[in-house]
């Protein structure tokens, strides 16, 4: 979202409302006039705010990946710094309570990233950004036990972790995570 925005208590209202209308029925399947109505503003209002819908999506997408950095910074500042592989583990854990919580629909990014298929789209960019920032971070727990294969290694975990969400939105993940942390138990053990 762009940070000149400001959150006025209508800015905040619109927010809240197309976030859920985004997730619960797809970016496109939502026009400014519902976002408008259902938030009980005018659409000058919501234009005023956020400029155009694409902004609008921007502003929706960073604030899920907000509450997902938070839910998952809780859990990596359960493990001390010198323990990797807990690390590892944890992104995981946080994965598995997040999808029970909050993923009714599967990924909002990866439902966006389906909807957003103009390769320029603001949203696009973001998303894409925010999914390399998450193999990064498997990247750097596993440069941190001194592999020599970090990034296949990494890229394999975030495919696994990719993996599940999906899996876990379409009810075919009934053990939730607990088969991914498995998994990336092995794939850590056979790489190193």
């Amino acid at each position: 979202m762009d940070e000149s925005v400001k959150m006025t208590p209508a800015a905040q209202r619109i927010l809240e409302t197309a976030s859920a209308l985004f997730y619960g029925r797809g970016i496109h399947a939502v026009g400014v006039e519902t976002i408008a109505s259902e938030a009980g503003v005018t659409k000058k209002t919501l234009y005023d705010r956020f400029g155009s819908k694409e902004q609008l999506i921007v502003a929706y997408l960073k604030k899920r990946d907000d509450l997902w950095t938070h839910h998952l910074n809780s859990y990596l500042n359960r493990i001390p710094d010198h323990d990797p592989v807990q690390k590892i583990m944890m992104i995981f854990e946080a994965l598995e309570s997040w999808l029970a919580k909050n993923s009714q629909r599967g990924c909002a990014f990866v439902n966006a990233l389906a909807e957003l298929t103009e390769p320029s789209h603001p949203g696009r960019t973001y998303i894409i950004e925010k999914k390399k920032q998450l193999k990064q971070l498997f990247i750097r727990y596993l440069d941190e036990l001194g592999l020599t294969n970090a990034i296949q290694t990494g890229e394999k975990l975030f495919i696994l972790h990719e993996g599940i969400t999906v899996a876990y939105s379409m009810g075919l993940a009934p053990n939730g995570a607990a088969p991914a942390i498995e998994t990336a138990k092995h794939i850590i053990a056979s790489s190193s």
